[in-house]
């Protein structure tokens, strides 16, 4: 039987201000069908499920979901709860989780009537079990989310979405946390559950599992849909051209020698509440001109690391140096003199202030310098020229340099926070899951400037789950688990993946 639609987007368009996100854009989404979402940074793909899941309101068009018997049927807009009981459910980018309650609550969380007595937990866990059974997804149930790592929070937020009978599923970078063997399984479980009935439309910028998994590719150009095409008909090169309306330069590392040292950490270790903040005995150097990739999954100490290299977290035994001096007492002011610049993993939380303006946010780090403030009175025409220099350079979209930065996209605080650093020309940078979130073409440019700074003779620090952005990059592979660094063997990805998943290679 051919499969009938089971959502349908007609002429959906949304402005903010004077930005328009969305522009007559339609889709059809087909029942057992995997349709990858792809386009640049600012293209309107998040706000277009944004729509379908009811958060924004949109200013024109309608959607349409298939009853139990496949009939379309009109959605009410503006309304998540309506979308939820029409069997839609959407796992975002960034995570919508209680830390205090454990996961098993934040999975059931809103899911109960309000008038029960009691709530049954056993058969809760019973069906949150069943599945992970049958989706390959794990995480511990009854700890609370605030100790989970990165990685396993996604996994709730998946579960979740299931957990509500979801027939149409929208994932938004839904392995952007996960292993190579991870995020095949994931997905190999998600095709394993279209074949009954499940719905999917997911978001990413991996081109593999997109070529991998999806059955169909619609791309997203400046808020209006630019084509779509079979996935069996797709190629990379194919669709980088439709995403960004020419050919991506591709990135590649040229051998260099590496030179004096610039990061030394000897005998670190930090001892934490969970395995995601602690290191053992981690011993680290990193020579100019050079690039060490980190891989691993998160939560095995790669935050820790981070926070040391940072200044955000004193160590409890070993010393940091950096250009061979040591620094006695680190600590974010100190680093960044010292030369380090930082792209954290946490751009919400650690790469800006939300409420301070994008212009501000550029020049946070060097607010004592001459161009920014004379006699501590900031230099308000010189802040906006340079943010206005910065975000063209850059490619920073959003309502504009003097709004406040929260309100950019996920991708375009990460340019902001790119602009920052590399402005700068750090002797070290660290660059924690630089690309995470980013489309193809902004991917390939903070590749382009990684390894433009190390031509002119930084060191990076590149951690990333992202094992095929270690592979393109890094000069040197070292594995992270539990708390500890193992130099690769090999540059196989097949053999790091297992050597990440904890696996004796």
């Amino acid at each position: 039987m051919t499969p009938y639609p089971v959502l349908q987007l007609r002429g959906l368009s949304k402005r903010f201000g004077p930005v328009v996100a969305n522009d007559d854009v339609s889709l059809t989404l087909h029942k057992g069908e995997v349709l990858a979402l792809l386009g640049e940074n600012g293209a309107g793909k998040t706000t277009l499920m944004n729509m379908l899941f009811g958060h924004y309101l949109p200013d024109a068009g309608t959607v349409e979901v298939a009853d139990a018997a496949g009939a379309l049927q009109p959605l009410p807009l503006g309304h998540p709860q309506a979308a939820l009981a029409a069997g839609v459910g959407m796992v975002h980018q960034h995570f919508a989780l209680a830390e205090n309650i454990s996961a098993l609550d934040n999975i059931t969380l809103g899911a109960e009537p309000l008038w029960s007595l009691r709530r049954n937990r056993a058969a809760a866990k019973a069906k949150v079990e069943g599945i992970i059974q049958r989706s390959g997804l794990s995480a511990p149930l009854d700890v609370p989310v605030g100790r989970l790592s990165v990685g396993e929070r996604q996994r709730v937020e998946i579960l979740k979405a299931l957990y509500r009978d979801a027939r149409i599923l929208v994932l938004d970078e839904p392995t952007a946390v996960l292993t190579p063997q991870e995020a095949d399984t994931l997905f190999a479980n998600i095709k394993a559950m279209t074949k009954s009935g499940l719905s999917v439309i997911f978001i990413s910028h991996k081109l593999r599992e997109v070529l991998a998994f999806s059955d169909r590719i619609a791309v997203l150009r400046h808020g209006r849909k630019v084509g779509e095409m079979p996935t069996s008909e797709a190629n990379e090169a194919k669709i980088a051209r439709m995403m960004v309306g020419a050919d991506t330069p591709l990135v590649e590392r040229e051998p260099l020698a590496p030179g004096a040292p610039v990061l030394n950490l000897s005998g670190m270790s930090v001892v934490g509440r969970s395995k995601r903040e602690t290191l053992n005995a981690v011993n680290l150097s990193v020579h100019a001109q050079e690039i060490v990739g980190i891989a691993g999954i998160s939560g095995n100490g790669q935050h820790a690391l981070a926070q040391v290299i940072s200044g955000l977290k004193a160590p409890d035994m070993g010393t940091v140096a950096i250009d061979q001096a040591a620094i006695a007492h680190p600590t974010p002011a100190r680093m960044v003199k010292a030369g380090v610049g930082r792209i954290p993993e946490d751009r919400h939380h650690e790469g800006i202030v939300g409420a301070m303006s994008v212009a501000e946010n550029l020049v946070l780090e060097r607010l004592t310098e001459p161009d920014v403030s004379t006699g501590g009175l900031l230099r308000r025409e010189d802040i906006a020229a340079n943010a206005t220099k910065l975000a063209k350079a850059y490619d920073v979209r959003g309502p504009g340099t003097e709004a406040q930065a929260r309100l950019l996209s996920g991708g375009n605080i990460q340019k902001l926070i790119l602009a920052r650093v590399f402005e700068r020309n750090p002797r070290l940078i660290l660059a924690n899951q630089p690309t995470r979130g980013l489309d193809l073409g902004a991917a390939a440019e903070v590749g382009r400037r990684l390894l433009d700074a190390r031509a002119r003779g930084a060191g990076v620090v590149l951690i990333s789950e992202d094992l095929d952005e270690i592979l393109g990059l890094s000069d040197r592979v070292l594995v992270i688990r539990d708390g500890q660094l193992i130099e690769a063997p090999t540059r196989d990805r097949a053999t790091i993946g297992l050597m990440m998943a904890g696996e004796t290679v």
